[in-house]
């Protein structure tokens, strides 16, 4: 917290924090990533942090990769006291969640999502995908995951230019991240998200916190809108921490962090 006290980004987030805009990634970021992605919950001291917080700024919002709903579930957000002001964007922003209704609204898919799923498992069969390769359907995208392989680098690397092939006859775009390639529709992502947000809100000071390489456009729409940046991991990728005020090391620490942001606004 000492390192972001004296950044342009959060003063002016302290001076107007009615203002203000937090905007949180999950996975990584609220919850430790753990090897199946529909096991990870956010640290259980995240909850209260946010709890704390949220009275205090004028929005605390969720950016995620993941189906809102499922963003919603493994935080425990609906229903939380003191989060009824709570804003879920799901699918970089494809979908939202809010609090005050409980509702998630989105426009349907592309077709080129569909077109991916009856594909996609013919394509790794095809390619001798190594054991432990394993595709995670998120309704508006898929993803490849290979953290459960033998070797997940050389997996990753076997499948990029038949992926990126897949994409581009689908219309859709690969993402990548951390043992993982999204193929997901196209002009969605976190930044677009961020700064869409932002103007609804007429945020003054942003804060933006992630851990991968699709938080990329976050960090860069943050620092565009004048605010400050938190990476997370240990170590964090060099790609964020470039872009970020302060790092720490892990979802317990960014409770920390966001705990005594609390405490400073009061």
């Amino acid at each position: 917290m000492t390192e972001l006290l004296g950044t342009p980004g959060l003063r002016g987030l302290l001076a107007e924090p009615e203002r203000a805009l937090v905007a949180l990634d999950f996975d990584g970021t609220l919850s430790p990533i753990v090897a199946d992605p529909e096991a990870a919950r956010a640290h259980p001291a995240v909850l209260p942090a946010l709890r704390r917080l949220a009275p205090r700024v004028g929005t605390v919002a969720i950016l995620t990769g993941r189906p809102a709903e499922v963003a919603v579930r493994n935080g425990g957000f609906a229903g939380a006291e003191g989060l009824d002001g709570l804003i879920v964007l799901g699918h970089y922003g494809a979908e939202r969640w809010d609090a005050s209704t409980g509702r998630v609204t989105a426009d349907p898919p592309p077709p080129g999502v569909a077109a991916v799923r009856a594909e996609l498992p013919g394509l790794l069969k095809d390619l001798a995908a190594p054991e432990g390769t394993w595709i995670e359907d998120k309704d508006r995208s898929l993803a490849v995951h290979t953290r459960r392989a033998a070797d997940p680098d050389g997996a990753l690397d076997l499948l990029r230019a038949p992926l990126a092939a897949l994409a581009e006859r689908t219309g859709l775009q690969v993402e990548p991240g951390h043992y993982v390639l999204e193929l997901r529709p196209p002009g969605v992502d976190k930044g677009a998200a961020l700064r869409g947000l932002a103007r609804e809100r007429r945020a003054r000071g942003v804060l933006y916190a992630g851990d991968d390489l699709g938080d990329l456009p976050a960090f860069r729409a943050a620092r565009g809108l004048g605010g400050c940046t938190v990476v997370v991991g240990d170590p964090p990728r060099p790609e964020l921490e470039a872009l970020a005020d302060t790092a720490v090391p892990s979802p317990a620490e960014l409770a920390q962090l966001l705990g005594g942001l609390a405490a400073a606004l009061g």
